[in-house]
């Protein structure tokens, strides 16, 4: 049994991919290993991690801001000092950089390991301090991430590619009766014979889901009528629904709020979107939606094509661009695709590629071979990928 502690920075209420990660590590290590979470104080994280029994949750601010880093890292130094965990597993930069600062010079230093998310540049110089400092190994989440780490100083400390995975037994396709039920429940019953364009990837900008809005709003009339967009997510801003508005979209979209579970909401919808343009990488919401049985759109960004088959599963279309979207819906209107059997793909991609268990063995598998090598064994073996 090892003692592990997750670090997270982000703030609020919303469920982020960053706290779906962690979460599921904890919840399924839990009964193997000593789990507890650090987190700021109020976020869905700290929320998330608290309804995991026997999982033991810590709120500190984490910050990048050098005035405000002293008293989270006499908190965070006092927590590795009374615990002695053998593992300190940071994701963002805010926590990875107050992780290296608390542990310095303890008498028995936990292994430090990094998870890259997103797709933001990387600082040579940053990368080789923090590898210098203590960063013993490093997770890409998609062969995209990976290669760019490669590029830094990242690579002397190991990289293991561990894809995101979801489990497919709790992400699974409702029966048709659910699935009419739940369509009902979001939407009303005025939407019979729209194909449903939905999203539980998240409202912020970079997400670009305003371009799904775009694309549909630009399609002749008879195949707009064809269409419902719909997205989950934290609040719209005024000038995303002054611009809905504008565009005569209306009655063509519904936002359905943040969402704790998401299941619902997708087996309400016909076809998935994530459309980002820049920070994602490979993306749970598109592995969720896929995993429940539906085709999902893609943009050409990082990892997200690496989810696809394309026209088999899903499509994959150029990032910022409504035209190009708009393109493929017309197609979709024509009936050019069995959106059912792409579906049927989907489910099919998600269970042979993207089950959890590979995604929670090959964490461990990091753990373990950092905190007791194998005789002879000077650096993780990069996996996954």
């Amino acid at each position: 049994m090892m003692k592990i502690l997750y670090t997270n920075f982000h703030v609020g209420p919303n469920v982020s991919g960053h706290a779906i990660y962690i979460s599921r590590l904890a919840q399924n290590l839990v009964g193997r290993h000593s789990i507890s979470v650090a987190a700021p104080p109020g976020c869905a994280l700290l929320r998330l991690a608290a309804d995991i029994p026997n999982v033991s949750t810590y709120p500190i601010a984490f910050s990048s801001r050098f005035y405000r880093m002293p008293t989270p890292a006499r908190q965070l130094r006092a927590l590795l000092e009374l615990e002695n965990f053998d593992v300190v597993h940071v994701n963002g930069s805010a926590d990875h950089k107050l992780v290296i600062l608390a542990s310095l010079f303890l008498k028995r230093r936990p292994k430090i390991v990094f998870t890259k998310h997103n797709d933001q540049p990387i600082s040579a110089l940053s990368a080789r301090i923090r590898t210098w400092l203590g960063t013993d190994h490093v997770i890409a989440v998609c062969d995209h991430v990976r290669r760019k780490l490669a590029k830094t100083a990242y690579a002397s400390a190991g990289i293991s590619t561990v894809f995101n995975g979801v489990d497919t037994k709790v992400f699974r396709p409702f029966n048709e009766k659910e699935g009419s039920g739940m369509r009902a429940r979001y939407f009303g019953r005025e939407l019979a014979g729209r194909i449903v364009l939905g999203s539980n990837a998240g409202t912020g900008d970079y997400k670009s889901w305003m371009d799904m809005v775009r694309a549909v709003a630009r399609l002749p009339l008879i195949e707009r009528e064809t269409f419902h967009v719909a997205v989950a997510g934290g609040p719209i801003s005024s000038a995303d629904l002054a611009e809905i508005r504008g565009l005569g979209m209306e009655g063509r979209f519904s936002y359905v709020g943040m969402l704790d579970d998401v299941r619902p909401f997708i087996s309400a919808i016909d076809v998935g979107f994530v459309l980002s343009h820049r920070v994602e990488t490979i993306s749970f919401a598109c592995r969720e939606m896929m995993a429940s049985g539906k085709p999902v759109i893609v943009t050409e960004y990082a990892g997200l094509p690496e989810n696809i088959a394309r026209d088999k599963d899903g499509w994959v279309v150029p990032s910022r661009s409504p035209d190009s979207i708009a393109s493929l819906l017309t197609q979709i209107s024509q009936r050019k695709f069995d959106l059912s059997a792409m579906g049927v793909e989907a489910r099919r991609k998600a269970e042979a590629e993207f089950d959890h268990v590979d995604f929670i063995q090959g964490t461990q598998r990091v753990y373990v071979e950092l905190v007791f090598p194998a005789p002879g064994c000077h650096e993780l073996s990069g996996f996954g990928g």
